[in-house]
């Protein structure tokens, strides 16, 4: 474990947990939730030993797995994959398996890889053995994924799949107002519908507009109105 703890530690500046990607903090849509429900009994004698979350970008994946690491504590690892691969596999992924829960972000991004690939298979092998959870999330269910490895196209395939929602206006406004109520925010249907025709389709980049709006509602001691958030966004 004392490399693994190395390990972990100089790869530090790459994998953090965000705060505020917790489950609490996540408004889930009823189809979402039984997700959250295997996400939550995932540790437990009854969890599933593979989820596989699917879905197009900015729909909530990485909130996901970095709540299921939240709620893991110390037992668990997020490791995003897109940011981890000028890495050697080896790296990144060796002992890992020792732990409860591995979450494997951007699968997609390392497959075609051959040496990545021999090592997700292997980490497969491994995490049975040891009884170490996996959560991966990917842009689409296994089946679709570019695997050139036929035995890790069919490990992909062992776990239960689910397939998160794109968010239309009305989500989006909806988890808009919820995570500004989180803040303690104040935020009228009216004010939100503005924000979210104006801001940017990506939830990441309207929960970045929100993050915007609080420093400045704090800063002016001003309400969420729409003049106030024409003002404060240069809309």
């Amino acid at each position: 474990m004392a490399e693994l703890g190395s390990r972990q530690s100089q790869l530090a500046l790459e994998v953090q947990l965000r705060d505020d990607a917790t489950l609490e903090n996540y408004l889930a849509a009823p189809s979402v939730e039984p997700l959250v429900a295997a996400l939550e009994r995932q540790l437990g004698p009854e969890g599933e030993a593979i989820v596989f979350i699917c879905g197009t970008p900015s729909c909530g994946k990485s909130h996901l797995l970095q709540a299921a690491c939240h709620l893991a504590g110390a037992g668990a690892l997020y490791l995003p994959l897109a940011e981890l691969a000028r890495y050697s596999p080896a790296e990144v992924l060796q002992g890992v398996e020792t732990l409860e829960l591995v979450c494997l972000d951007d699968l997609d991004s390392v497959l075609g890889l051959d040496e990545w690939e021999l090592a997700l298979f292997d980490l497969f092998n491994r995490a049975l053995q040891w009884g170490c959870r996996l959560l991966l999330a990917a842009g689409g269910p296994p089946r679709t994924l570019s695997v050139k490895l036929p035995d890790l196209h069919s490990r992909l395939s062992w776990g239960i799949v689910y397939q998160l929602p794109q968010a239309d206006d009305e989500a989006r406004t909806a988890i808009l107002q919820f995570r500004a109520a989180r803040r303690g925010l104040s935020l009228s249907d009216e004010v939100a519908a503005y924000i979210v025709h104006r801001a940017p389709r990506s939830l990441d980049h309207l929960l970045e507009v929100l993050d915007d709006l609080d420093r400045a509602s704090l800063a002016q001691q001003r309400a969420l109105s729409i003049p106030f958030v024409k003002q404060a966004l240069g809309w």
